[in-house]
């Protein structure tokens, strides 16, 4: 099967050019500059005249609650999401249940996915205070990472002690992402405020003061601090405050063995907007300032921040219900994140070949991710095709996540995603989704 992507605007690396793209089969056959006088042969001819081409999306931050969680959501479910966005690869986070802290349970969810994901998909190994043996037998060609909570978790899954995670940092075999807050800080807070308010569960304004920024900094600089001693490869995710923007350096991410993301909510919502959205926007880390937010944007500019993740975490309507201690904390962003930062991209905020360095290829490089992320003759037919000025609002329809709610419910995009090919199949294509191939496993080159 050849299809021909034919006199798009081709944005990737660093370029923005005309041309086309034929994809045979699973791969990207040819990439033409230019209008070509030729014809090409194809199966089928996809018009992309004014539309933008890009490399489909990695997101290294997904929860899609599969296994056990899926009164929530499911690989299913989630996976359609990210395909309506744009996303054609996911990395899923080890906090369902049972938690995928051992080589069997994650094993277990490879083969469910090869069932029902829709897009390409990797798992984090969980580390625990107590599973050592598990962290050694991690293959860096088959698992896209370890994931340390280095603030409060599900179950056992808050490593806080100095002597676990110096050996943790010191011996994993693949790349280290972590949650940085500090529990202690978020415990001192939680104290603070339930005592000023006189309530167990203050309003969700609080959320900001109660994961405060003291919170982020504290753990990110231990981590920072603790890779520089070890020499350990991390990825501090969903950083969320100007201050922890200090740690890090700005640089070429091919050899930065300490990296940074940020996930759509810190770059889109301020404290300000809890007025408004209320228990939506509360993940963990809080959103917090404006200026927070303003710095964040920067960072991506700069090259401080290498990478832009979702952190999608769906929950029920019903378990948002509460206040900064009892609602559910999570947003579901994937179906959002291309749309909002193409919009972020329109306002100026970033460049269009910035976005797809942060959204495609740094994930692909720092992952190591093998034949993915970038529109290359030989690699895979991850495609993104982008309409601008197509405006749509997002209703009811398009949350396509079990969750039925977002904080981009009654928003309205300046661009639509026309369609998403992963490995050179169009599983979504103006508003219908083929899910009659799934997904592949990521490799990665160790």
């Amino acid at each position: 099967m050849k299809t021909l992507i034919q006199n798009a605007i081709i944005v990737n690396e660093g370029e923005q050019y005309t041309g086309s793209v034929l994809i045979e089969d699973e791969k990207i056959a040819a990439i033409v500059r230019g209008t070509s006088a030729e014809p090409i042969a194809a199966d089928r001819i996809v018009d992309a005249a004014g539309c933008y081409l890009m490399p489909g999306a990695i997101d290294d931050h997904v929860h899609f609650r599969d296994p056990g969680l899926t009164h929530k959501a499911d690989m299913a479910t989630e996976s359609r999401a990210a395909a309506r966005g744009g996303i054609t690869s996911v990395m899923d986070m080890p906090n369902c249940n049972p938690q995928t802290t051992t080589i069997d349970a994650l094993e277990a969810k490879f083969a469910d996915a090869a069932t029902k994901c829709l897009v390409n998909h990797s798992f984090y190994l969980g580390a625990t205070s107590d599973n050592m043996e598990e962290i050694h037998r991690i293959d860096p060609t088959q698992v896209c990472g370890l994931k340390v909570f280095m603030g409060s978790s599900t179950g056992n899954m808050l490593v806080a002690e100095e002597e676990r995670l110096e050996a943790i940092f010191s011996e994993s075999p693949t790349l280290i992402a972590l949650h940085c807050e500090d529990q202690e800080v978020i415990a001192a807070n939680t104290a603070k405020y339930k005592a000023e308010t006189g309530c167990d569960d203050p309003d969700v304004t609080y959320h900001p003061l109660v994961r405060s920024e003291e919170a982020c900094y504290r753990s990110t600089a231990k981590a920072v601090e603790l890779a520089q001693r070890t020499g350990a490869r991390i990825h501090v995710m969903h950083i969320s405050t100007a201050r922890e923007l200090e740690l890090l350096t700005a640089g070429d991410i091919a050899h930065k063995k300490i990296t940074a993301e940020v996930c759509l909510p810190h770059l889109y919502f301020t404290d300000a907007d809890y007025a408004t959205y209320g228990t939506r926007i509360k993940c963990n880390p809080a959103v917090k300032s404006a200026a927070d937010r303003d710095a964040l944007r920067q960072a991506l500019r700069e090259g401080l921040i290498d990478v832009i993740g979702t952190d999608h975490a769906p929950h029920l309507p019903a378990e948002k219900v509460g206040g900064c201690l009892k609602a559910a904390s999570g947003i579901p962003a994937i179906q959002y994140v291309l749309p909002a930062m193409l919009e972020l991209a329109e306002e100026g905020v970033i460049t269009l070949p910035q976005l797809v360095e942060k959204m495609a290829h740094n994930p692909a490089i720092l992952y190591k991710v093998a034949g993915r992320g970038f529109i290359r003759e030989g690699y895979q037919a991850d495609l993104v095709l982008v309409r601008p000025h197509a405006p749509h609002m997002v209703d009811a329809a398009e949350i396509v996540s079990k969750c039925g709610w977002s904080p981009f419910e009654g928003h309205t995009f300046s661009h639509d995603i026309a369609c998403t090919w992963v490995n050179g199949h169009a599983v979504y294509e103006n508003g219908a989704f083929d899910v009659s191939v799934m997904g592949q496993r990521l490799r990665f080159e160790n």
